[in-house]
């Protein structure tokens, strides 16, 4: 059995996570302490006993979601499975941040403080209602893309997210991103849904984003990480660490190229997924990249148990 750890984005955070395994697993607490003493605040407060919508804004979903997939990362270790025993580690946008964490790249204090650097970042890149993103629901990518290029009409509207394949994102300027979603429409998509986030994310509105990030990288220390990582914007396995930098500068304006990354890692021999963190969200969409990969989604001390026991 060959497997990849893969880390989720956005959108999977939720008030409670981590809290049972935090409880659980002192190595997992730890991780949230050390988070909180890097951002210099309560971060775990807001994850466990906050409002929904003040974790949604991006700079704090970032790093709390980079922080529950760590503490389910030293829970599994505490259990005696490490980074090493998966073939590669992946990340979905953020999720790659905390894919290098796992694999040792960087440590969970640099990553806290740079997911809050990015989240900031991303949002004052484009003022809040300018810029918007929408999942095209049952159109391919060479079909999205043709209609972000003719929804665009001289703005910014790009293919974002290739997540699977009946499902693609399109990010940009609020107009363009709803022209896109009504001739997606006329071309057959199934649906086009607004998405409820507050910047515009892996367009190129997002390069002053890209432009503190790259000034926030070269400022920290990268190290090959113990397992290769499968890149968002490449879609192949990279451990460089330079290449690695400025891969994650390439990020904010790139698309995230998923559903190609699976594909990669199903090429490579994996057959099986463990979604370390927050949600299911990437577990489903394996599914539809590839039937043959089984995905597993381990967030509590439930199912890290599950897939102890599987293990042995």
């Amino acid at each position: 059995m060959t497997r990849a750890f893969v880390f989720p984005g956005q959108g999977a955070q939720t008030i409670g996570m981590g809290k049972a395994l935090a409880e659980a697993y002192p190595a997992a607490q730890a991780v949230f302490d050390e988070v909180d003493e890097a951002l210099g605040e309560k971060l775990s407060s807001l994850i466990w006993e906050g409002d929904i919508a003040d974790l949604t804004l991006t700079q704090n979903a970032q790093p709390a979601l980079m922080a529950t997939s760590m503490a389910v990362m030293r829970a599994l270790d505490a259990e005696g499975v490490s980074v090493t025993d998966a073939a590669f580690v992946a990340g979905h946008s953020l999720g790659e941040y905390s894919a290098l964490a796992a694999a040792g790249a960087l440590s969970v204090a640099d990553t806290a403080r740079l997911l809050r650097t990015r989240g900031q970042a991303m949002q004052s890149a484009v003022p809040v209602g300018e810029g918007a993103m929408a999942a095209i629901l049952g159109l391919d990518l060479g079909a999205v893309r043709a209609v972000a290029e003719e929804a665009a009409q001289g703005e910014v509207c790009q293919a974002a997210n290739d997540n699977d394949p009946t499902q693609v994102v399109v990010s940009g300027s609020k107009a363009a991103v709803e022209r896109a979603a009504e001739i997606a429409k006329e071309k057959g998509a199934k649906r086009a849904v607004m998405l409820p986030v507050s910047a515009p994310f892996h367009c190129a509105l997002m390069q002053p984003a890209a432009d503190v990030m790259a000034e926030a990288l070269s400022e920290v220390e990268i190290k090959a990480p113990v397992v290769p990582l499968v890149a968002n914007v490449r879609a192949e396995a990279v451990s460089d660490p330079s290449l690695i930098r400025q891969l994650l500068v390439e990020q904010i304006t790139g698309s995230v190229r998923w559903r190609e990354s699976v594909q990669y890692m199903a090429a490579q021999g994996v057959t099986e997924t463990w979604e370390i963190g927050a949600g299911k969200a990437l577990s489903g969409m394996v599914r539809k990249i590839d039937r043959a990969i089984v995905g597993k989604a381990v967030s509590t001390p439930e199912e890290v148990q599950k897939v102890i026991q599987s293990e042995s």
